[in-house]
Formats: C-alpha cells, structure tokens, sequence
C-alpha cells in the first residue's frame, strides 16, 4: 500500500479510524461472548486476550522507539501515549514524585458509549488489572501496577479509571 499521496492529516485522520476500527472489532467480539456464555466468562476470555495483547503492544511499541526494557517510569510514560486506544480515548498521566505515575482516563469510547446507549458501566477492572501490570511490567518488570479506581467500583466524575504505577530505585 502506498500512502505517500496522503496528507499529513489524512495519515493521521487514518491512524484514528484504525484504532476506531480496533476498538470495533474488540467491542463486538466481547458482546457476542457475553450474549452466548455472560459476563463473568466473557471477562475471564478477555483477560485472557489482553494478558498477550498487552505484552505484544508493548513490545511493538517498544520496537517502534527504539526502547530497550527497562526504562522505567519515563519509559512506561512514553510508551503508554502509543498505545491504540491512545488515540481515541482522552488520558492523563500526572508524576508526583520519580518513584510514581498516576495514569487516569478521562474519556474511555468504551464507557462513554455505554452510557449513551443507558447501559450500565463494563465492569473493566479485572481486565484492567491483567492489561495494565502486564503492558507496564513489559516495559520494565521492576514497575508495580494498582488500580486506584476503575468499574465496577465508584470512580470520581473526571475519570473512569486511574492507575498507579510505582517503581524502586
């Protein structure tokens, strides 16, 4: 395929179209698992998914900058910014200290169109867990990952999720 025709804004007009067309593709598979074997299997298939997904993003991720693992928090911080849905969704990573990153989701497509729909919250958690301490243990396996907040548990307005990850030095 030969993009060269294509606009700096159309490439990147393209990059978000694809991940829309991921998270799609993501979405549907999780609906149609729940419709035939419910919920509580379909988290435990998609943690299951996200448990390689998340190992191989990172790794991609990691080739495409060309970061050796182990690069700590500054590491996981960049990485984190090329993840798929990265572009789609609207997310803050606040440092307060070297030792720690909070990385909080203002926006998540997945949430915010259950909510247009009057469905109620995808009780991510469990798969947040598995997707989130794998993609920062990837990037450096000394990064100790906690969910601060994340549904089905109550979250504050301003995100729908926050995690915390800490490393020692």
């Amino acid at each position: 395929m030969n993009l060269d025709h294509l606009s700096r804004e159309k490439l990147e007009e393209l990059l978000i179209d694809f991940a829309k067309r991921w998270l799609a593709h993501d979405g549907l598979w999780f609906q149609q698992v729940e419709k035939i074997y419910g919920m509580e299997e379909a988290i435990k298939l998609d943690a299951g998914a996200w448990e390689k997904f998340t190992v191989v993003e990172a790794k991609r991720i990691m080739g495409f900058l060309n970061m050796e693992p182990g690069g700590g928090l500054p590491a996981l911080k960049e990485a984190l910014n090329y993840r798929l849905y990265s572009f789609i969704n609207k997310q803050v990573i606040d440092q307060p200290d070297q030792h720690t990153l909070i990385f909080k989701m203002v926006d998540c497509r997945v949430q915010s169109a259950r909510k247009r729909k009057n469905m109620p919250e995808f009780p991510c958690r469990p798969v947040g867990l598995v997707e989130y301490s794998g993609f920062a243990s990837t990037i450096d396996p000394r990064i100790k990952t906690k969910c601060i907040h994340c549904p089905p548990e109550d979250h504050p307005e301003e995100s729908y999720c926050a995690w915390e990850f800490t490393i020692d030095h």
